[in-house]
């Protein structure tokens, strides 16, 4: 497919826009190299999707095949998603954080700054200095924001669930990841939300994904379309499900920390504190 080319414009806040095809980038950096970073995240930005779309077929692979993948950006997909083989799971699982990642590391290198984000469709992934720190929006009990601070080892935020933008296997409303780069915590929070699930309830609605978007990489797998009434116990099974699954990625380091949302309810996996969120001063 020919895309439009590449666009780059400025917020009167200051925050930089970056587009093309289906890929959406808030970009913000704070200290004296933000014009430099721009320009570099502007310039790393400009060949990612050329990059990634010669390469889909082998982006589109269960990574179990192990597919062979020459584009740096697919390669970090590639890596982020394997350590959950044996599961079905293809590198396009990991697309929005790796997509983040690049151009956050392209800014860090070409210039100094204090903290800096990138923010691909709420997969964001995140640079900090000493004394800096960014709010992140997590779904929980009552809206708020978790701070990530320095030394916290924490530098990719990702969010997912069946009314998210890509199609989900589950029926979480929303799970939300603390991971230490974005393409891990896009592949953990999209695999997580998988398994938010009451198999064949009548509740749920699914329509097989190459329905939806004949290309899609989960081929003839149902995808949630439409998620009805559900009892407490119904809610309670789905979270359960979830939070088993989120415990063995925390277990094998894939995350800090997750939280799993439905129906209002919340199931947090992790030591970090995300149930009393409070908003920002």
């Amino acid at each position: 497919m020919a895309w439009p080319p590449p666009q780059a414009s400025l917020f009167a806040d200051g925050r930089l826009h970056l587009h093309q095809g289906p890929i959406d980038l808030i970009v913000e950096a704070f200290g004296a190299g933000r014009d430099l970073a721009y320009r570099a995240a502007v310039a790393r930005f400009e060949p990612i999707l050329t990059g990634l779309a010669a390469e889909l077929p082998a982006l589109r692979t269960d990574i179990a095949h192990e597919p062979e993948i020459e584009d740096p950006v697919g390669q970090a997909m590639a890596a982020a998603v394997r350590p959950f083989a044996p599961s079905f799971v293809t590198p396009m699982a990991a697309v929005a954080g790796a997509v983040a990642d690049a151009v956050l590391a392209a800014m860090t290198s070409a210039a100094d700054l204090d903290k800096a984000y990138v923010n691909n469709g709420g997969d964001v992934a995140l640079h900090l200095t000493s004394g800096a720190y960014f709010d992140a929006a997590i779904m929980a009990e009552a809206p708020g924001v978790l701070r990530i601070e320095a030394d916290d080892p924490v530098r990719g935020v990702a969010t997912s669930g069946w009314r998210g933008r890509s199609h989900s296997l589950g029926l979480a409303d929303a799970v939300t990841t603390l991971a230490r780069t974005a393409a891990a915590a896009d592949v953990a929070a999209t695999l997580i939300a998988n398994a938010v699930d009451l198999p064949c309830h009548p509740s749920v609605q699914r329509t097989p994904a190459d329905e939806l978007f004949p290309d899609s990489d989960l081929g003839g797998r149902l995808v949630t379309t439409d998620v009805g009434p559900l009892t407490q116990t119904n809610v309670a099974e789905a979270l359960d499900r979830g939070e088993a699954y989120a415990a063995d990625v925390l277990r094998s380091g894939g995350i800090f920390a997750a939280a799993l949302s439905l129906n209002g309810v919340v199931r947090v996996v992790g030591d970090r504190d995300l149930r009393p969120i409070a908003a920002s001063p």
